[in-house]
């Protein structure tokens, strides 16, 4: 059988305002950004110790996918996700959800979830693996 998913390369969300999604995701969490298209409404940021590229744009009128605001589930790393979320506070942004510890059979873990000015939910979690 061969292999269907053979790397994770791109996460993109759709955004309304590409200023306001440029600031969240440079000045609230830090990232980097890679490039940014002022004609095309589009940012890339790097995610920290990964090859994965995050990218935003507006959604065009025909395009499909999902409208922005209604991204979820996306994991981002940090060791205490409480002292993450609050910098990212400190820094302006909004938590959706403090941290919390989540246990499982056999792990322990904290989570929090986080959302970006247009509602997009990304979840911060110490879960090991």
């Amino acid at each position: 059988m061969s292999d269907v998913i053979t790397g994770l390369s791109a996460v993109s969300v759709h955004i309304r305002d590409i200023q306001k999604a440029r600031s969240f995701y440079r000045d609230v969490l830090g990232l980097k950004e890679l490039s940014f298209d002022d004609k095309g409404s589009r940012a890339s940021f790097v995610l920290p110790d990964s090859s994965t590229v995050l990218r935003m744009h507006i959604q065009g009128p025909d395009e499909g996918g999902r409208e922005p605001g209604t991204v979820t589930g996306i994991l981002f790393r940090h060791p205490d996700p409480a002292a993450a979320c609050a910098e990212i506070k400190r820094r302006g942004g909004t938590v959706a959800n403090e941290s919390r510890r989540v246990e499982l059979p056999g792990i322990q873990f904290d989570l929090a979830v986080i959302a970006d000015p247009d509602g997009n939910e990304f979840i911060i979690t110490n879960r090991p693996g």
